[in-house]
Protein backbone atom coordinates (compact mmCIF):
# COMPACT_ATOMS: atom_id res chain seq x y z
CA UNK A 1 0.00 0.00 0.00
CA UNK A 2 1.19 3.18 -1.02
CA UNK A 3 0.82 6.91 0.31
CA UNK A 4 0.38 9.68 -1.77
CA UNK A 5 3.19 12.29 -1.84
CA UNK A 6 2.35 15.53 -0.09
CA UNK A 7 2.48 17.05 -3.55
CA UNK A 8 0.66 20.86 -3.12
CA UNK A 9 -3.07 20.45 -6.15
CA UNK A 10 -3.44 23.41 -7.87
CA UNK A 11 -7.14 24.24 -9.57
CA UNK A 12 -6.28 26.53 -12.23
CA UNK A 13 -9.37 28.50 -13.41
CA UNK A 14 -8.94 30.18 -16.70
CA UNK A 15 -10.45 30.68 -20.08
CA UNK A 16 -7.94 31.48 -22.36
CA UNK A 17 -6.24 28.40 -23.59
CA UNK A 18 -3.19 29.31 -24.52
CA UNK A 19 -2.69 31.10 -20.99
CA UNK A 20 -4.19 27.89 -19.49
CA UNK A 21 -1.82 25.78 -21.38
CA UNK A 22 1.40 27.79 -20.21
CA UNK A 23 0.62 27.89 -17.03
CA UNK A 24 -0.38 24.15 -16.51
CA UNK A 25 3.12 23.49 -18.26
CA UNK A 26 5.11 25.46 -15.99
CA UNK A 27 3.19 24.73 -12.71
CA UNK A 28 3.88 20.59 -13.81
CA UNK A 29 7.51 21.04 -14.47
CA UNK A 30 7.69 23.16 -10.85
CA UNK A 31 6.07 19.36 -9.42
CA UNK A 32 2.56 20.45 -8.76
CA UNK A 33 -0.70 18.72 -9.52
CA UNK A 34 -2.87 20.91 -11.80
CA UNK A 35 -6.65 20.84 -12.74
CA UNK A 36 -7.52 23.15 -15.42
CA UNK A 37 -10.91 24.53 -16.05
CA UNK A 38 -12.64 27.11 -17.92
CA UNK A 39 -16.50 27.03 -16.11
CA UNK A 40 -16.71 28.79 -13.03
CA UNK A 41 -19.27 25.96 -11.89
CA UNK A 42 -17.16 23.63 -12.63
CA UNK A 43 -14.65 25.37 -10.93
CA UNK A 44 -17.13 25.22 -7.91
CA UNK A 45 -17.76 21.72 -8.40
CA UNK A 46 -14.55 20.24 -8.54
CA UNK A 47 -12.96 22.71 -5.33
CA UNK A 48 -16.01 21.47 -3.19
CA UNK A 49 -15.31 17.74 -4.56
CA UNK A 50 -11.68 17.36 -5.26
CA UNK A 51 -10.07 20.42 -2.46
CA UNK A 52 -7.62 21.25 -4.16
CA UNK A 53 -4.31 23.30 -1.75
CA UNK A 54 -4.70 26.18 -3.93
CA UNK A 55 -6.68 27.87 -6.45
CA UNK A 56 -5.46 30.09 -9.26
CA UNK A 57 -8.59 32.15 -10.46
CA UNK A 58 -9.05 34.58 -13.04
CA UNK A 59 -11.59 37.19 -12.64
CA UNK A 60 -12.37 37.50 -16.25
CA UNK A 61 -14.69 34.76 -16.96
CA UNK A 62 -16.21 33.76 -20.14
CA UNK A 63 -19.59 33.59 -18.54
CA UNK A 64 -22.43 34.28 -16.50
CA UNK A 65 -20.33 34.17 -13.09
CA UNK A 66 -16.94 36.07 -12.97
CA UNK A 67 -14.18 35.12 -10.67
CA UNK A 68 -15.64 37.18 -8.04
CA UNK A 69 -18.65 35.20 -7.64
CA UNK A 70 -16.43 31.93 -7.91
CA UNK A 71 -14.51 33.18 -5.25
CA UNK A 72 -17.27 34.92 -3.26
CA UNK A 73 -19.29 30.83 -3.52
CA UNK A 74 -16.15 29.37 -2.73
CA UNK A 75 -15.36 31.54 0.51
CA UNK A 76 -19.14 30.83 1.58
CA UNK A 77 -19.29 27.56 1.88
CA UNK A 78 -18.21 25.70 4.96
CA UNK A 79 -15.92 22.65 2.73
CA UNK A 80 -14.45 25.33 0.85
CA UNK A 81 -13.92 28.65 2.72
CA UNK A 82 -10.44 27.64 3.97
CA UNK A 83 -8.86 26.97 0.36
CA UNK A 84 -6.60 29.64 -0.37
CA UNK A 85 -6.86 31.45 -3.45
CA UNK A 86 -4.92 33.77 -5.94
CA UNK A 87 -6.54 35.92 -8.59
CA UNK A 88 -5.31 37.00 -11.77
CA UNK A 89 -6.73 39.86 -13.76
CA UNK A 90 -5.72 42.48 -16.26
CA UNK A 91 -7.54 44.99 -14.12
CA UNK A 92 -4.21 46.93 -12.42
CA UNK A 93 -6.09 49.80 -10.72
CA UNK A 94 -6.07 49.86 -6.77
CA UNK A 95 -9.58 49.82 -6.45
CA UNK A 96 -10.09 46.19 -8.31
CA UNK A 97 -7.36 44.44 -6.41
CA UNK A 98 -9.09 45.75 -3.24
CA UNK A 99 -12.15 44.08 -4.21
CA UNK A 100 -10.42 40.93 -5.21
CA UNK A 101 -8.95 40.92 -1.54
CA UNK A 102 -12.11 41.89 -0.04
CA UNK A 103 -14.51 38.87 -1.60
CA UNK A 104 -11.71 36.60 -0.30
CA UNK A 105 -8.76 36.34 -2.47
CA UNK A 106 -4.99 35.54 -0.67
CA UNK A 107 -3.34 37.35 -3.38
CA UNK A 108 -3.61 38.90 -6.26
CA UNK A 109 -1.83 39.25 -9.58
CA UNK A 110 -1.92 41.86 -12.38
CA UNK A 111 -1.62 40.24 -16.29
CA UNK A 112 0.28 40.13 -17.63
CA UNK A 113 2.62 38.23 -15.10
CA UNK A 114 5.79 35.91 -15.32
CA UNK A 115 5.98 32.51 -14.52
CA UNK A 116 8.59 32.70 -12.24
CA UNK A 117 6.55 35.41 -10.18
CA UNK A 118 3.38 33.26 -9.77
CA UNK A 119 5.49 30.34 -8.51
CA UNK A 120 6.77 32.86 -6.21
CA UNK A 121 3.52 34.31 -5.43
CA UNK A 122 1.87 30.35 -4.88
CA UNK A 123 4.66 29.26 -2.67
CA UNK A 124 4.23 32.64 -0.32
CA UNK A 125 0.47 31.59 -0.15
CA UNK A 126 1.46 28.44 0.79
CA UNK A 127 3.92 28.73 3.24
CA UNK A 128 1.54 31.46 5.30
CA UNK A 129 -1.19 29.22 5.09
CA UNK A 130 -0.72 26.07 4.93
CA UNK A 131 2.25 24.75 7.55
CA UNK A 132 2.69 21.61 5.35
CA UNK A 133 4.36 22.61 2.32
CA UNK A 134 6.80 24.96 4.52
CA UNK A 135 8.59 22.79 6.68
CA UNK A 136 7.25 24.17 9.69
CA UNK A 137 5.57 22.89 12.82
CA UNK A 138 2.19 22.56 13.72
CA UNK A 139 0.41 22.61 17.44
CA UNK A 140 -2.85 21.55 18.60
CA UNK A 141 -3.43 21.76 22.47
CA UNK A 142 -0.48 19.74 23.86
CA UNK A 143 0.42 17.74 20.95
CA UNK A 144 3.52 19.41 18.53
CA UNK A 145 4.01 18.24 14.69
CA UNK A 146 7.41 19.28 13.17
CA UNK A 147 6.76 18.84 9.14
CA UNK A 148 10.26 19.01 8.25
CA UNK A 149 11.68 15.45 10.86
CA UNK A 150 8.39 13.75 10.53
CA UNK A 151 8.35 14.11 14.33
CA UNK A 152 5.61 14.10 16.80
CA UNK A 153 5.45 15.10 20.23
CA UNK A 154 3.38 15.85 23.28
CA UNK A 155 3.96 17.68 27.01
CA UNK A 156 7.18 17.48 28.00
CA UNK A 157 8.28 16.71 24.76
CA UNK A 158 7.22 13.66 24.69
CA UNK A 159 8.04 11.46 21.50
CA UNK A 160 4.73 10.09 19.44
CA UNK A 161 5.86 7.13 17.67
CA UNK A 162 3.45 6.93 14.47
CA UNK A 163 3.83 4.74 11.74
CA UNK A 164 3.64 7.16 8.20
CA UNK A 165 -0.02 6.30 7.58
CA UNK A 166 -0.83 7.57 11.07
CA UNK A 167 1.87 10.82 11.04
CA UNK A 168 -0.21 11.23 7.73
CA UNK A 169 -3.65 10.91 9.51
CA UNK A 170 -2.68 13.43 12.38
CA UNK A 171 -1.49 15.82 9.78
CA UNK A 172 -4.36 16.08 7.91
CA UNK A 173 -6.27 16.62 11.04
CA UNK A 174 -4.28 19.16 12.69
CA UNK A 175 -4.11 21.61 9.28
CA UNK A 176 -7.99 21.36 9.94
CA UNK A 177 -8.79 22.01 13.30
CA UNK A 178 -12.30 21.59 13.73
CA UNK A 179 -13.37 20.57 10.51
CA UNK A 180 -15.37 17.28 9.82
CA UNK A 181 -13.25 15.89 7.37
CA UNK A 182 -15.38 12.39 5.65
CA UNK A 183 -13.65 9.32 5.58
CA UNK A 184 -13.65 9.67 1.20
CA UNK A 185 -11.76 12.85 1.59
CA UNK A 186 -8.99 11.37 4.31
CA UNK A 187 -9.01 8.59 1.72
CA UNK A 188 -8.29 10.70 -1.17
CA UNK A 189 -5.59 13.22 0.74
CA UNK A 190 -3.50 9.91 1.73
CA UNK A 191 -3.68 7.65 -0.75
CA UNK A 192 -5.20 9.53 -3.98
CA UNK A 193 -7.86 8.34 -6.35
CA UNK A 194 -5.65 5.83 -7.92
CA UNK A 195 -5.53 3.29 -5.26
CA UNK A 196 -8.68 1.93 -3.62
CA UNK A 197 -9.08 1.57 0.07
CA UNK A 198 -12.44 1.00 1.58
CA UNK A 199 -13.56 3.28 4.48
CA UNK A 200 -12.90 0.67 7.00
CA UNK A 201 -8.99 1.12 6.13
CA UNK A 202 -9.62 4.83 7.27
CA UNK A 203 -11.36 3.79 10.53
CA UNK A 204 -8.65 0.82 11.26
CA UNK A 205 -5.64 3.41 11.38
CA UNK A 206 -8.03 6.44 12.82
CA UNK A 207 -8.67 3.87 15.44
CA UNK A 208 -4.64 3.15 16.07
CA UNK A 209 -3.93 6.80 15.84
CA UNK A 210 -6.24 7.87 18.81
CA UNK A 211 -5.36 5.12 21.08
CA UNK A 212 -1.70 6.02 20.18
CA UNK A 213 -2.12 9.66 20.97
CA UNK A 214 -4.28 8.97 24.41
CA UNK A 215 -1.98 6.56 25.95
CA UNK A 216 0.03 9.73 25.66
CA UNK A 217 -2.32 12.34 26.70
CA UNK A 218 -1.56 13.56 30.29
CA UNK A 219 -5.04 14.48 31.02
CA UNK A 220 -6.70 11.67 28.96
CA UNK A 221 -8.61 13.79 26.63
CA UNK A 222 -9.22 12.19 23.37
CA UNK A 223 -8.60 14.80 20.39
CA UNK A 224 -10.00 12.68 17.77
CA UNK A 225 -13.68 13.02 17.77
CA UNK A 226 -15.68 10.83 15.14
CA UNK A 227 -19.11 12.04 13.76
CA UNK A 228 -20.97 9.14 13.00
CA UNK A 229 -21.75 7.88 9.33
CA UNK A 230 -19.59 10.65 8.07
CA UNK A 231 -15.63 10.95 9.27
CA UNK A 232 -13.71 12.49 11.73
CA UNK A 233 -12.48 15.92 13.68
CA UNK A 234 -9.91 16.96 15.90
CA UNK A 235 -11.19 18.95 18.48
CA UNK A 236 -11.50 19.29 22.41
CA UNK A 237 -14.98 18.13 23.39
CA UNK A 238 -17.28 19.85 25.10
CA UNK A 239 -17.43 18.59 29.27
CA UNK A 240 -21.24 18.30 28.44
CA UNK A 241 -21.08 15.82 25.38
CA UNK A 242 -19.56 12.61 24.65
CA UNK A 243 -16.81 11.34 22.42
CA UNK A 244 -19.13 11.72 19.22
CA UNK A 245 -20.87 15.05 19.71
CA UNK A 246 -23.55 14.10 21.43
CA UNK A 247 -24.85 14.89 24.58
CA UNK A 248 -24.21 13.01 27.60
CA UNK A 249 -27.95 11.67 29.32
Amino acid sequence: MTIKELTPSILLVEDEKTVSDLIKYNLQKAGYHIQVTASPTDAIYMATNFKPDLIILDWMLMDKMSGIDVCMHIREAADTQNIPIIMVSGKSEDHDRIVGLNVGADDYLTKPFTQSELIARIKAVLRRLRPAFSGKQMQFQDIVMNISSRTVTREGGKVVKLSPIEFKLLQILMEHPGRVLSREIIMDMIWGTDFYVGPRTVDVHMTRLRKTLLSQSPDGIDVIQTVRLYGYTMKVDDPQTNGDGNAQR
